[in-house]
């Protein structure tokens, strides 16, 4: 058994949930602007329907061994959010479901080998096909949160608070770093050092889980982030998702992850 499985429930899972808020937003809610400065709630859906287009594309791409990019360019990823944003409730919720059921799809009927397959978004690193799962439930988990209608970091399952936090750490920016060590708070806590490279004086903060991956990813003003040693207000966050998978993954699903 390989984690495929356990990520295609979480895809299922957020979906649902994302469906479900979508389905309760009116015309007017869609047009209001969301958490993500520039963009209205249409938008957020747009992008969210566009992306598991893209992530279609990667998956043939490691099925067939023909190039597929997740996008044509940048520009076209652009467009076909500008497009959809304006879309009325029932268009965007069938944009939604048609995407997710051709989603699953796939996932069902990718060959074992073909998760091996490396592939990449617009930006480096390559990456495995298998980890194109991961990136799926954090656009759906992530831009849920950011609709601002009802669904916040608070709602965020656990798993994927872990898999998260794991990965900004594999993905830390020490050069742009504004941080020299980050303690998780729980039982026991676990302390991220070394964070900020050598030569610098960066504050040290601590907060629960939850609280510091919505600070981390900007959705969050650092609420339940504290400054454990004197002399510095909480920073902002340092650039996050500076890399959409991290390096040295292995090609082979792993039976869990992280």
């Amino acid at each position: 058994m390989t984690v495929i499985p356990a990520l295609h429930s979480e895809i299922t899972a957020a979906t649902n949930r994302l469906l479900a808020t979508a389905a309760g937003l009116s015309p007017a809610e869609l047009s209001a602007p969301s958490n993500l400065p520039g963009w209205t709630r249409g938008h957020v859906l747009a992008h969210l329907a566009r992306n598991a287009d893209g992530l279609l594309n990667l998956l043939a791409w490691a099925r067939t061994g023909v190039e597929t990019p997740q996008y044509a360019s940048l520009a076209d990823r652009i467009a076909g959010i500008e497009d959809g944003a304006g879309r009325t409730p029932a268009e965007h919720l069938a944009d939604l479901e048609d995407g997710a059921v051709r989603l699953a799809r796939a996932i069902r009927e990718q060959p074992a080998q073909a998760w091996s397959g490396m592939v990449r978004a617009l930006r480096p690193p390559w990456h495995p096909a298998w980890y194109v799962l991961v990136r799926r439930v954090r656009e759906l988990e992530i831009h849920h949160a950011d609709l601002g209608a009802g669904y916040g970091p608070a709602d965020w399952p656990a798993a994927f608070v872990r898999r998260e936090l794991h990965d900004c750490l594999a993905s830390w920016p020490h050069d742009k770093s504004t941080v020299a060590e980050i303690t998780l708070l729980g039982d026991p806590p676990d302390t991220w050092r070394d964070l900020g490279g050598t030569g610098r004086s960066l504050p040290a903060v601590a907060g629960g889980p939850v609280d510091v991956l919505a600070w981390l990813t900007g959705r969050s003003r650092g609420e339940g982030i504290r400054v454990v040693r004197e002399g510095h207000a909480v920073p902002e966050p340092p650039p996050w998702l500076s890399l959409p998978a991290p390096p040295g993954l292995p090609a082979a699903p792993p039976d869990d992850y992280p």
